[in-house]
């Protein structure tokens, strides 16, 4: 919202901290695709990387590179040898996975899957997510470990998507829930949104200027016209200094007439 307090959005960027996830990679083999998951997961505020047999040596600068500082993430990477030794200690996981799959199971898109997934961790459970590698996916075998799949509905004919790019979906949805930043603020740099005064003072200023133009004659429509005129500044909710401009603009117009 345009009256949003600035400061209130810092301090909510201070604070910003869901519960844990474990992000589980199986059989990752770019050190650069896990670098950038991880990345996605520090955007959202997540820290615990879990990876099952990396093809490449790990650790692997290319992924510290790609990372981008996320280094938390990449430096706090466990590997581990089988996907049941990377969940062994959680209580709820979901797999993601973009085929279907020749078994029973409850599949739930991102958008109500992870919610639901995290208000299993807000009542104490250990939850994750495990992700499949860039070649094959996830096997069949690592699905049915899982509780729940979830799918996203993108485009049928291609639903391939990079190893960070996934991270980044089901990592984003989790921060999401609860969120309580604003859906629109106004960025002020270092004005303010004007008042109501000052925009009826610029209103009668520029429909005075507007009548010895004689763009206001018709003298029937001018309440109508005077009214679309001030709905069209009210929309742009202007701030002081953009104001100000506009009396400048109007004094240029109308030399006459100064402020």
């Amino acid at each position: 919202m345009a009256g949003t307090d600035k400061s209130q959005l810092d301090e909510d960027e201070a604070t910003f901290k869901p519960p844990p996830l474990a992000v589980i990679l199986v059989e990752p083999q770019m050190g650069e695709n896990i670098g950038m998951a991880s990345r996605a997961m520090l955007n959202c505020g997540l820290t615990d990387l879990r990876l099952v047999r990396p093809r490449d040596v790990w650790p692997n600068p290319k992924a510290s590179n790609a990372a981008s500082g996320a280094d938390i993430v990449v430096d706090g990477a466990r590997v581990f040898e089988t996907t049941a030794d990377a969940i062994a200690d959680l209580s709820v996981v979901y797999a993601a996975t973009a085929r279907p799959r020749d078994m029973i199971k409850t599949v739930m898109t991102p958008r109500h899957g992870v919610p639901r997934l995290r208000r299993e961790a807000e009542t104490g459970q250990s939850c994750g997510v495990i992700f499949g590698g860039e070649r094959a996916g996830l096997h069949n075998d690592d699905v049915a470990l899982a509780d729940v799949v979830l799918q996203a509905p993108l485009n049928p004919g291609f639903r391939s998507l990079n190893l960070g790019h996934a991270v980044l979906m089901i990592c984003y949805e989790w921060s999401q829930v609860e969120n309580t930043a604003p859906a629109e603020f106004l960025t002020d740099s270092h004005t303010r949104q004007a008042t109501k005064g000052e925009l009826v003072n610029f209103f009668e200023r520029l429909e005075s200027a507007l009548d010895e133009s004689g763009f206001l004659r018709i003298l029937e429509k001018r309440p109508v016209m005077v009214r679309n005129i001030r709905n069209i500044f009210h929309r742009a909710q202007l701030t002081e200094q953009e104001l100000r401009t506009l009396h400048g603009i109007v004094s240029a117009l109308h030399p006459q007439r100064k402020v």
